[in-house]
C-alpha cells in the first residue's frame, strides 16, 4: 500500500496559521513564519476566506455533500450553460442581422459635398 506522504498539521498549528490569516498575512509570509510551502499557504488562506475557520481546521481536503447539494449544484451549473449558449446564439444573430452601410437607402454618406 502507498504510504501518504502529505504532512499532517495539528489544530494548534492550523489555529496559529489561521491568526496569521485573520491579521492579514499574506502567502508569503505565511508561509515563511510557518516552514510550510507556499502553496499550502495559499490554499488555506483561499479556503478562509471562502469557507471560514472551519475549512482550515477541517483540513484534508476531503469533503462529502449529500446528493440533494450535488443535484443544485449541477441544476445551476446546466442554467448557467444554457444561459451562455443563448447568449452566444443571439450575440451570432445580432450581427448577421446588423443594417449594411449601404448608401443607397438615403444614409448620411459623411461628405461634405455641396
Amino acid at each position: 500500500m502507498r504510504e501518504d506522504r502529505r504532512r499532517r498539521y495539528d489544530d494548534g498549528f492550523r489555529r496559529e496559521a489561521l491568526e496569521l490569516i485573520k491579521s492579514g498575512a499574506g502567502k508569503d509570509t505565511l508561509a515563511s513564519r510557518l516552514a510550510i510551502p507556499v502553496y499550502t499557504a495559499r490554499n488555506w488562506i483561499r479556503l478562509y476566506r471562502s469557507n471560514g475557520e472551519e475549512a482550515v481546521m477541517g483540513g484534508g481536503g476531503s469533503r462529502r455533500y449529500d446528493w440533494e447539494t450535488k443535484v443544485a449544484y449541477l441544476k445551476a451549473k446546466v442554467a448557467y450553460l444554457e444561459k451562455l449558449r443563448a447568449l452566444r446564439a443571439s450575440k451570432s444573430r445580432g450581427a448577421s442581422e446588423a443594417p449594411s452601410s449601404d448608401c443607397s437607402q438615403g444614409g448620411d454618406t459623411g461628405s461634405a459635398t455641396s
